[in-house]
């Protein structure tokens, strides 16, 4: 069942565009069909299904409301004094901002412009006439956090608030994972992670004490300490709201939950793990407000960006992306099927676990424990009549020879593989048993990755590159030349950190006709290694040192990761 707004958004399209579109009504319902299906927000389903743009759909309803269309990038900034005619909490419940007051009137950009109750409850709030203002939804969830940010309990502040009395009533045991105390205690951790923009959350219990960490930019940082008596109750929370079996405590578990952080939909990701002093539990933060699918958005060099493309756009061919665990393959190979999805292709994708909804393409989730492995999955695809197929990890033998299989039958293989770097992976597959000449074949392109941490712009200062800086990138003065080199300061934007955001360091093999050879002789990984660089491959390092003389990352951060 459609919300007002919805409801009123689908009366007015057809209101305005039935008469030019005969076929609207047919297609809007099959969108309502789809938005009560997924869950998904309506705009963005009509945008999908090619009907109306979101900027179309904002200058209708300005139109219908005698309104204009508020883009706060192209704004100035709101004054305080209109900022404070709305309180914070009217605001944040009712889904509006406040944007300029003038003869009586107050211009009201809102998340729901064409819902009218909202709008004349609050005339009688404010004490002025009021005029709706549409805005893009995402641009209206940033600006709402930016003038009426979410006023959140720290975890300090709820340990605070614990009294000796409710510390000794939880005392380790699992009873008590429903008590208030408790419930609020998880959700101001999981509210905060979301917040800070934290991609895991640790909960790690020792002997003497209860550790709670969050990774925030590829860095894990430890949050106020919790007193050890917290560990049972609050992990056995967690095991509940995910799902889990909390008296199962002596085998892995995994589990999901799903909640509404700022308006958007949050999946987390649950693994429980038994340890000598009770369950580790990490959950992996999936946001999709936070990732952007757009290879643009990556930091990838324009360069290497422009073969990326080349290779992705091919009609077979296998491209695989290289990296240890959490330096974004998944990210680059999202982003890589959002450019190429279009309705003239079919895109199959087999992951363990699917972690993004795409619309348009078919994501099958592996299930070992059912038989539903990433060989048996990829033979399935075979028969779907595919064009692109995405297999998340070539992990053995049986996975790599279909993957090669696939390629030479007319299809484009997308999959990760870990090694450490791109020359390496050929004899990675070497090593699983594939003929080199079947790799030759069958292999397009490797793209090896790392994530590395960029330098907070707003507390970034530069210094002339230290003894010690050029010992630790084993490189001379002349090497460097003038080139200044950046750190962090910290500051309140960046935590006190000194970073703030990541981006991608790459090293792009493509696999041409004198690199085909050299797979073919069985080449060592030293010979194709040079061989690319002669042939224009950027390594990871030199990718590193391009980010540090561009000011964007640290000597830490390069040395760290390359």
């Amino acid at each position: 069942m459609l919300d007002i707004e919805s409801s009123a958004l689908i009366d007015l399209l057809v209101n305005e565009r039935a008469s030019v579109h005969p076929q609207l009504r047919e297609q809007l319902h099959d969108v309502v069909e789809e938005v009560e299906r997924s869950g998904k927000p309506l705009m963005e389903v009509i945008e999908n299904y090619g009907l109306f743009t979101k900027q179309e759909m904002l200058q209708m309803m300005a139109d219908n409301l005698g309104s204009y269309v508020w883009t706060p990038k192209n704004s100035p900034d709101i004054e305080e004094s209109v900022i404070k005619m709305v309180e914070n909490n009217t605001a944040r419940s009712y889904g509006v901002i406040p944007i300029r007051y003038e003869d009586g009137q107050l211009d009201l950009a809102m998340r729901s412009p064409l819902d009218y109750q909202t709008a004349e409850t609050l005339r009688f709030v404010v004490n002025a006439n009021i005029l709706p203002v549409p805005v893009d939804p995402d641009q209206f969830d940033e600006e709402l956090e930016r003038y009426y940010p979410e006023k959140i309990d720290s975890v300090a502040d709820i340990i605070a608030e614990l009294t000796p009395a409710e510390l000794e009533a939880v005392d380790e045991d699992e009873d008590h994972a429903n008590d208030a105390p408790i419930v609020k205690f998880v959700d101001v951790v999981i509210q905060q992670a979301i917040k800070d923009k934290a991609s895991d959350i640790h909960f790690e219990p020792f002997e003497k004490n209860f550790r709670i960490r969050y990774r925030v930019d590829g860095a894990l940082y430890e949050m106020p300490p919790p007193p050890k008596s917290l560990a049972v109750p609050v992990i056995s929370r967690v095991k509940i709201i995910s799902g889990l079996n909390i008296s199962e405590r002596r085998r892995p578990q995994d589990g999901r939950i799903q909640l509404k952080a700022n308006g958007k939909p949050v999946d987390l990701r649950v693994s429980c793990l038994p340890t000598s002093y009770g369950e580790s539990v990490v959950l992996r933060v999936l946001d999709r407000s936070v990732v952007n699918l757009s290879l643009d958005s990556l930091g990838i060099g324009e360069d290497v960006l422009e073969k990326l493309r080349e290779l992705i756009h091919l009609p077979n061919g296998i491209l695989l992306v290289t990296g240890p665990t959490g330096s974004g393959k998944t990210t680059t190979l999202y982003s890589a099927l959002g450019e190429i999805n279009n309705p003239e292709d079919k895109l199959l994708t087999a992951e363990d676990p699917v972690e993004y909804d795409i619309e348009g393409i078919i994501q099958c989730p592996i299930n070992d424990a059912v038989g539903m492995t990433f060989q048996r999955a990829l033979r399935a695809f075979l028969r779907q009549d595919p064009d692109r197929i995405l297999v998340g990890e070539i992990r053995d033998f049986e996975t790599a020879q279909i993957a090669i299989e696939a390629s030479l039958t007319g299809h484009f293989v997308f999959s990760t593989l870990h090694t450490n770097d791109a020359a390496s992976t050929v004899t990675r597959l070497v090593d699983m048993g594939v003929e080199p000449f079947l790799i030759s074949s069958s292999l397009a392109g490797v793209l090896g990755q790392r994530l590395i941490r960029r330098v907070c712009k707003n507390c970034r200062a530069f210094y002339t590159p230290t003894d010690e800086d050029l010992d630790r990138l084993n490189m001379d003065r002349d090497e460097i030349g003038d080139h200044q080199f950046c750190y962090g300061k910290g500051c309140q934007i960046c935590n006190y950190t000194g970073y703030k955001g990541r981006k991608a360091l790459t090293e792009l093999l493509v696999v041409n006709s004198e690199i085909r050879e050299l797979i073919s002789e069985n080449a060592p990984t030293t010979v194709i290694r040079d061989k690319a660089r002669e042939l224009g491959m950027r390594t990871l390092r030199e990718d590193g040192m391009l980010a540090l003389y561009n000011g964007e990352t640290s000597v830490d951060e390069v040395v760290r990761y390359t």
